[in-house]
C-alpha cells in the first residue's frame, strides 16, 4: 500500500480510503490511486485484514449435487448477490445428506473463517440435519419446507405447481396426470402437493403419479407409459427436463402436442424457449432466491439475533406453445 501511495502521490491513508469505497475522495485523486493499484498489480492481503477487522468477508455455502440445474441455479444466485455485497463465497459440496456430512461441511467451513453459512436443502432428510446443526454463526437456509429452525428462503413449488394444474384445468382439460420428480426430494413434495390440492379444490380427478429422477431420460421412460394412456389430454412436469423427455416420447408414439396432449414443465431452463415445440413452464427467480438468502444472512450477521423468518418468492407461469384448449373427443 506504501508502494501505491508513493507512486500515486497521496498519503497511505487515501489509499486506503479508496480501498474502502470511502465517498471523500476527489475522482482525480481516486483515478490516480487506481492507475497505481493496476500499475503494480497490488492486491489487499486478506488475511491481514481479517486479522485487524476481525471479518474475513467470506460466506460458506453447503451444496449438494449442483450439476442439477435447480441446485446450481441457487449457488448461482447467491454467489452473484454475494459478489455484489463485497462478499467471498467459499463452496463444500457434498454428496450425500446426512447430518453428519452436513455438520462437517459447516464445521470445515468455520475452520476457513467464514462469517456465515447458506445450507442448500434439496431432500427431506436435508431438514432434519439442519435442525441438528451446531453452530457458532449465523445460518440461513435453502430450498423448500419450513420446519427448520433457522431463517429460510424457498420458491413457492406448491403455488406455482398449483398456476400450473389451474391453467390446464381452466383450459378445458377434465383432469391433469402429474410426473412427479423424487419422492425424498421437498420441491418435488410440494409440487405434487400443489399439484394435487388444485385438482381436488376442482373437483378434478386426481391420476395416479407417474416419478422420475429429474433426468429427461426418466420423462422419456415415464412418456412411453403415458403416450400409451389414450384418455391423458394434459401433464404438468415437476422439472423441463422430464419434460424434454416427455415430449420426445410423445413425438416417437404419435401423440401432438399441444393438439392431443398440453404438456407444462417448471423451472424455465434457458433451453425450455427452444423445445419442440417450446415449452410453457413456471419459471424460478434464482437471483431474487439469492438476494433474499443475502439479505437474512447479512441480518444476522449485524444484528445477532436468530430469526425464524420463511421468506418465500413467488414463481410466475411464462406461456409458450406446448399447451392448447383440450379436444373434446
Amino acid at each position: 500500500m506504501a508502494d501505491v501511495a508513493k507512486l500515486a502521490g497521496v498519503s497511505h491513508q487515501t489509499v486506503s480510503r479508496v480501498l474502502n469505497g470511502a465517498p471523500h475522495v476527489r475522482p482525480d485523486t481516486r483515478d490516480r490511486v487506481l492507475a497505481a493499484i493496476r500499475e503494480l498489480d497490488y492486491r489487499p492481503n486478506s488475511a491481514a485484514r481479517a486479522l485487524v477487522t476481525r471479518r474475513s468477508q467470506t460466506l460458506g455455502v453447503v451444496s449438494f449435487d449442483s450439476t442439477l440445474y435447480g441446485p446450481a441455479s441457487m449457488l448461482d444466485g447467491i454467489e452473484r448477490a454475494a459478489r455484489s455485497a463485497g462478499y467471498f463465497v467459499s463452496v463444500a459440496s457434498l454428496r450425500s445428506l446426512d447430518g453428519r456430512s452436513v455438520q462437517e461441511a459447516v464445521d470445515r467451513l468455520r475452520d476457513q473463517g467464514v462469517e456465515g453459512v447458506v445450507v442448500i436443502v434439496p431432500q427431506t432428510s436435508t431438514v432434519s440435519a439442519v435442525a441438528r446443526l451446531s453452530s457458532s454463526v449465523p445460518l440461513v437456509a435453502v430450498g423448500s419446507g419450513n420446519q427448520s429452525r433457522v431463517p429460510m428462503v424457498s420458491v413457492g413449488n406448491r403455488f406455482g405447481a398449483g398456476e400450473a394444474t389451474g391453467h390446464l384445468l381452466d383450459l378445458g382439460h377434465r383432469t391433469v396426470h402429474h410426473l412427479a420428480g423424487p419422492a425424498n426430494w421437498l420441491e418435488s413434495k410440494d409440487r405434487e402437493e400443489g399439484w394435487r390440492l388444485t385438482l381436488r379444490a376442482a373437483g378434478a380427478p386426481v391420476p395416479e403419479v407417474e416419478r422420475g429422477d429429474w433426468s429427461a431420460r426418466s420423462g422419456y421412460r415415464a412418456g412411453l407409459r403415458i403416450a400409451g394412456l389414450r384418455d391423458v389430454t394434459a401433464v404438468f412436469c415437476a422439472n423441463d427436463h422430464m419434460a424434454l423427455g416427455l415430449l420426445r416420447a410423445l413425438h416417437e408414439a404419435g401423440r401432438s402436442v399441444p393438439d392431443d396432449i398440453s404438456v407444462v414443465g417448471f423451472d424455465d431452463i434457458p433451453e425450455a424457449a427452444y423445445f419442440i415445440p417450446p415449452l410453457t413452464t413456471v419459471r424460478q427467480d434464482f437471483g431474487e432466491l439469492g438476494r433474499k438468502a443475502l439479505e437474512l444472512l447479512l441480518d444476522e450477521l449485524e444484528g445477532g439475533a436468530v430469526s425464524r423468518t420463511h421468506l418465500e418468492i413467488s414463481p410466475e407461469m411464462v406461456l409458450r406453445h406446448s399447451v392448447g384448449p383440450a379436444i373434446r373427443r
